[in-house]
């Protein structure tokens, strides 16, 4: 029973991890705040004159390494800093930019991808932790895993979840 809820439990820390935030339960948290604040996946806060330079809706087409053909639709922001340090995005300001975007791109309710310039630009999945919208780190994962040979414990560790009994924890 408790090896059971173990495993419940640590599924459910695993889904957490791995979930997005759509383009909804971003504008029904922001419509909460008077401020937007964004915090990096280290903690570090992006510069409260950051500007909201793009928003829109992103499609790929594409094929994997197995030959399926898959498809995938996010709606991306891209955040930048430059000097206009009296530059100060309101809640309301970039909520009335995201339903001009919603009217004149028909930008539906899908999962947020957030780019921002680090070293290069960075692409982000995003969160909320009660008091600020956390970019959270992504990464890549092969799609065909069944047709090139990758053994279970190294798909745990590519997801970041695995189950407490594999070993790989």
């Amino acid at each position: 029973m408790h090896d059971t809820r173990l495993q419940q439990s640590y599924l459910y820390i695993c889904i957490k991890q791995n979930s997005a935030m759509t383009l909804s339960e971003f504008k029904n948290k922001l419509s909460q705040s008077e401020n937007v604040v964004f915090e990096l996946p280290n903690g570090k806060l992006i510069p409260s004159h950051f500007h909201v330079t793009e928003i829109g809706q992103v499609d790929k087409t594409y094929i994997d390494c197995g030959g399926v053909v898959r498809s995938e639709s996010k709606v991306s922001f891209q955040l930048w800093e430059a000097d206009d340090f009296d530059h100060r995005l309101t809640s309301k300001r970039l909520l009335d930019i995201i339903k001009l975007s919603e009217i004149r791109l028909g930008i539906e309710n899908l999962e947020l991808d957030v780019e921002y310039q680090g070293e290069t630009i960075g692409r982000y999945g995003l969160g909320f932790n009660e008091k600020n919208f956390v970019l959270t780190s992504t990464s890549t994962d092969c799609l065909a895993k069944d047709n090139c040979g990758v053994s279970e414990n190294v798909i745990a560790q590519d997801t970041g979840c695995c189950s407490p009994e594999s070993g790989c924890c």
